[in-house]
């Protein structure tokens, strides 16, 4: 009899043999204990899960003798039949070679027939995504309504390209890649069967090679054998399948989080010398920095990760080395990495470079850190504290004549001059930093004044939201901006924190140091000069009456007809082009 592969000879042949997809199996089993056995079933997830084993155990339970039934017998007829695939009411189709209409119509054609020999005439469809879309659309009325003998079982590994018609006819499974300890413990099953001596070590890199799937790690295994006869290591996995250990995949990634740059790149060099695949490298990297991450957001929690001891004793040094933004930085970094070695040809620079990378995001402080430190900081007295916190620099030092003229520019504060009538007093010293400011007020007189100064200080577009504003008032720490009630739009335009320092800055030359500015809506003065006033040259522009082209002065502007201002030729011609229309009419 010729050799048969373990992923045959090792293929499951209950649903209590399935590993890792109880989920499918468990509701399978329900359905057949409870009579409510669907006409289509759709069976997807990544390859060498188990859809097809699943698939033709559905049928023998359906078939059996004395089914339907879970707990078929191994010597049944029926059973035995299907499993050796001579079964005629059993068909198994492979959409890729089949996938055009001729072979659908043939398939619906046959499906009227009674079953030759079995209670259901059971078609299997295997990669069913590749069918056609003229394909699709021919099966779709025997789909939705076959003879009450035919089931329809397909399986496929991207369910996105089966059509939104043939999902809504089918209830829908979608099977999991097996975690890497039932993978583990499944190999281990099947090496005691066969007489061999393997390292956990050696099936834990299996099993990682694997990336889920059963079937590879089988195929895997089977390779081993013939290469390594009855003792197989963890090296001989290695070697032949260029993946690394999990040792130097731990070691590789304390070298990055602690920032050394040459043990990192020695271990590299080492690894590519050996042989190793630089992707697979990246995953694993990938792999363990995400099980760092989610070690510190759980708390040391790992029982929602698959690991072993070696690896959980490694997680609990390495999460004290960064925090969780350090590490996630980390991630991207090798994220990216994993993506552009798709694409260029010096793998090894790449890799390289990627490590200095995430040496360099795993030490770095977010924005947010540094604005969080340095209003610490400010609170805390300023000066003193910066000190305290600034790096020691690693070049030398500056010379003490240059410094000097800086420190007395910085202690001397500089005031700039305002268009004030009464000018304020030089303060006699600096005031300390720890010391609360006193509270402060400005005369009426003076408020028009540094409203003029505080609008200088803004943009043409932010000034233009206080055409209508005033200063009401400055107490206290505080400033306060008065809108009237029908410009409250454009006060809520006007509140930026931008435009806010703006107008703080300006206070603060002006002699007044305030930490916030409010906004009110309120009456304007009446003797307050409107913003456009009050710009520079707008008084004298003001003073002169206006006049025509031709030197006649103009009569004074009076209240806007609205029926008049809406008919004048021009509003129309300009309200034609520009597709608007009118909202409202002020003077």
């Amino acid at each position: 009899m010729s050799y048969q592969v373990i992923a045959r000879k090792y293929r499951p042949q209950r649903f209590a043999d399935v590993v890792g997809q109880e989920h499918v199996t468990q509701t399978l089993s329900n359905a057949i204990a409870s009579g409510r056995i669907a006409h289509a079933y759709l069976f997807s997830g990544p390859r060498g899960t188990g859809k097809t084993t699943i698939a033709r155990i559905f049928a023998k339970c359906l078939n059996a003798t004395d089914g339907p039934a879970v707990d078929f017998k191994e010597d049944d007829e029926r059973c035995v039949e299907i499993t050796e695939g001579r079964a005629l009411d059993v068909l198994e189709i492979d959409g890729a070679s089949n996938n055009g209409v001729e072979q659908v119509r043939e398939l619906r054609d046959t499906a009227p027939y009674a079953p030759a020999t079995c209670r259901y005439k059971v078609y299997i469809i295997d990669e069913v995504h590749m069918l056609t879309t003229a394909a699709f659309n021919a099966l779709l009325k025997t789909l939705e309504e076959p003879p009450a003998h035919v089931k329809f079982i397909f399986a496929t590994t991207e369910p996105e390209k089966v059509l939104p018609t043939i999902l809504s006819r089918c209830q829908r499974f979608d099977l999991r890649r097996i975690p890497a300890t039932r993978i583990v413990s499944h190999l281990e099953f099947i090496a005691k069967q066969e007489g061999v001596t393997i390292e956990p070590a050696a099936l834990q890199a299996i099993a990682r090679g694997a990336d889920g799937g059963m079937r590879d790690a089988e195929s895997t295994l089977d390779q081993l054998i013939s290469f390594c006869g009855e003792t197989i290591k963890e090296r001989d996995v290695l070697s032949m399948f260029g993946l690394t250990s999990q040792s130097q995949v731990l070691s590789l990634a304390e070298a990055v989080l602690r920032a050394d740059a040459a043990g990192a790149l020695g271990q590299l060099h080492e690894l590519t010398t050996g042989g190793k695949e630089l992707g697979r490298l990246v995953g694993d990297l990938l792999d363990h920095f995400r099980n760092v991450m989610i070690y510190q957001v759980s708390e040391g929690d790992t029982g929602i990760l698959e690991i072993s001891e070696a690896e959980q004793t490694a997680l609990a040094e390495q999460a004290q080395l960064a925090d969780r933004s350090a590490v996630s930085r980390v991630l991207e970094v090798l994220t990216d990495c994993e993506i552009q070695l798709r694409n260029t040809s010096s793998k090894k620079i790449l890799v390289e470079v990627s490590l200095m990378k995430a040496m360099d995001a795993a030490r770095a402080m977010s924005l947010n850190d540094v604005l969080d430190r340095l209003e610490e900081l400010r609170d805390s007295g300023g000066g003193e504290a910066l000190e305290a916190a600034r790096p020691v620099p690693t070049a030398a030092p500056v010379k003490k004549p240059k410094a000097e003229p800086i420190q007395q520019a910085a202690a001397t504060p500089i005031v700039e001059p305002i268009s004030d009538p009464k000018p304020k007093p030089e303060p006699e010293s600096v005031p300390q930093v720890k010391e609360e400011p006193a509270p402060q007020s400005a005369p009426e007189a003076d408020l028009p004044t540094l409203w003029a100064a505080m609008l200088e200080s803004l943009g043409v577009f932010s000034r233009a939201y206080f055409q209508e504003a005033f200063l009401k008032s400055i107490e206290g720490d505080g400033v306060t901006i008065g809108f009237p009630e029908a410009f409250a739009p454009q006060m809520e335009l006007a509140n930026t924190k931008e435009t806010n320092q703006s107008l703080l800055a300006a206070l603060s030359k002006a002699g007044h140091s305030l930490r916030t500015v409010s906004y009110v809506i309120a009456e304007r003065p009446a003797d307050w000069i409107p913003q456009a006033m009050a710009m520079p040259g707008a008084t004298e522009a003001a003073a002169e009456p206006a006049t025509n082209t031709e030197g006649e002065p103009l009569p004074p502007k009076g209240p806007i007809n609205k029926e008049e201002f809406e008919n004048d030729p021009l509003i129309k011609k300009a309200l034609e082009v520009f597709k608007g229309q009118i909202v409202d009419v002020r003077n």
